[in-house]
């Protein structure tokens, strides 16, 4: 594994790296866009137009659990292994993540987010993400790199996911703090909310609420 990094570097840092050559086996760089579909914008095929060089496409639709009815639930540790092999991701390679939206950064942290989980700590996020690369006037490209595929092992940290049984319990036992990252108003429910199928999901959570008070 390689040494202890930052959780966030700058777009100097990365510019840097990519004039010596540094991407490859021990540096890899992601690009982790994924976008509401009220969006209406094709995070792989705006890779395909631009991104950062050398950069992968890490497909968060493709790397998770198929067999699961919600989107985005964890894969196993084969899939999630094999998965970023592909992308030529090893133990000892320090991975750097970023994304395109127009906030800086959206789904990068979740990608960062899994890395951990699955027991790399050699990942970073792109301060900034691809927003601030390009305020920066840092270089974009329509190449296509195709990384040797590496050998990952990864090892689940099993406490860092609660299940949706032990939200239901933690209603009565309070044994963790329960955080919504939502906005206000969906948090309130003054706003709508924009994905059906978690409409639907936050709806039976509440009615499973109710049976148990």
């Amino acid at each position: 594994m390689a040494g202890q990094v930052k959780t966030l570097v700058g777009a100097k840092w990365l510019a840097e790296a990519l004039k010596n050559k540094r991407v490859g086996p021990s540096l890899r760089v992601l690009d982790a866009s994924w976008y509401l579909p009220k969006l209406k914008r094709d995070a792989r095929e705006e890779f395909a137009q631009r991104h950062i060089p050398g950069a992968s496409f890490f497909d968060i639709d493709e790397c998770c659990d198929r067999s699961s009815p919600y989107d985005h639930m964890l894969p196993g540790e084969d899939e999630f292994a094999d998965y970023v092999g592909n992308l030529g991701v090893g133990n000892d390679t320090h991975v750097v993540v970023y994304d395109c939206s127009d906030f800086g950064s959206f789904a990068a942290p979740r990608v960062w987010w899994m890395f951990r989980f699955f027991g790399h700590r050699s990942v970073s996020v792109l301060n900034g993400g691809m927003k601030n690369w390009l305020h920066e006037g840092r270089p974009v490209t329509d190449l296509l790199s195709a990384p040797e595929r590496a050998q990952f092992r990864a090892e689940r940290n099993a406490a860092w996911v609660k299940t949706y049984e032990d939200v239901l319990q933690n209603l009565t036992n309070r044994k963790f703090q329960l955080v919504d990252a939502r906005v206000e108003g969906r948090f309130r429910g003054l706003e709508p909310e924009p994905r059906e199928e978690l409409a639907e999901i936050l709806h039976t959570f509440t009615e499973d609420y109710q049976d148990i008070k």
